[in-house]
């Protein structure tokens, strides 16, 4: 096995920007993955980008520090390969473009602002944990949009993405039209399709599963994340932040969140949803191996 080495990979999402710290192996030509070191910092852009339509001073200061201290952290690691994926709030933002730039010109970071399309193509490239013999729908639930993708043979059969997600609920910002788009498409796209397995993916079905006390590689039952979600609900905000150690930039949406999950199963009528534990950033680090 040849010496390893480090990439990162940066999600800069609605709720929280991740950075993440890969090992890289190579052995036979092939290449191996493990984590080391995931860092998430809790800058809501999505407050500012679906209310006022622009990414405040405020959050933009926060951003550079965030990006400032990734590239740091970067530089400690002696990463070799990065790439930095902005999603829903900065492209929902009337000043998304300009923010990227000035991350380039005066941090020296490279930050593409990517479609709802193109993030979930990624996480389904991932694709390492799926059998070819089933079709799967991925249902990514994030801080300001909701991806759905339909996958069979290592193809996208279709895939759209909604304004929905957990920092639009809570600012109740998603209109019943949304709700009923979501609906008619799951009913075109997943009406017709045979044994689909519900994949999903986002930081919130990740704490409901673990909430849970789900065997971790177990599909969820829809019951237990229901009790799960209904136990959430009844907590106070001190009650999940000193039980269930939920970070305070969490509390508020996994609630919201949650039940878009519910949403979705309750149409397609599953009573069961596989939770890999895996997202964008986790994703970004096989689109470095295509290039390495």
């Amino acid at each position: 096995m040849k010496k390893n080495k480090k990439f990162a990979t940066i999600d800069i999402g609605s709720n929280a920007i991740r950075l993440l710290i890969s090992n890289v192996y190579k052995r036979d030509s092939k290449f191996f993955t493990t984590k080391n070191s995931l860092i998430r910092l809790p800058v809501r852009l999505g407050q500012d980008a679906f209310k006022n339509g622009k990414i405040s001073k405020t959050n933009i200061t926060r951003l550079f520090d965030s990006l400032k201290s990734f590239q740091l952290i970067m530089k400690v690691h002696n990463v070799e390969k990065y790439l930095a994926y902005a999603t829903s709030a900065l492209r929902s933002s009337s000043n998304g473009e300009l923010i990227v730039n000035e991350v380039s010109n005066k941090i020296g970071l490279n930050v593409e602002i990517i479609s709802g399309s193109k993030e979930a193509k990624i996480i389904t490239n991932n694709n390492k944990f799926f059998s070819n013999e089933n079709t799967y729908c991925f249902l990514d639930v994030g801080g300001g949009s909701t991806e759905l993708t339909l996958f069979k043979n290592n193809k996208i059969i279709s895939s759209r993405s909604f304004k929905i997600g957990g920092v639009r609920l809570i600012n109740n910002m998603v209109k019943s039209f949304t709700w009923k788009k979501l609906e008619e498409w799951i009913y075109d796209n997943l009406g017709s399709q045979k044994d689909i397995k519900l994949v999903g993916l986002g930081g919130n079905i990740n704490k409901i599963f673990k909430i849970s006390g789900n065997n971790i590689g177990v599909p969820l039952k829809k019951s237990l994340l229901d009790i799960s979600i209904n136990k959430l609900d009844k907590m106070t905000d001190f009650e999940k932040t000193i039980k269930l150690k939920l970070n305070p930039d969490r509390i508020d949406v996994i609630v919201p969140a949650g039940k878009i999950y519910q949403f979705v199963m309750d149409k397609l009528n599953s009573k069961e949803i596989l939770v890999p534990k895996i997202g964008l950033a986790d994703a970004m680090v096989h689109e470095l191996l295509k290039k390495s």
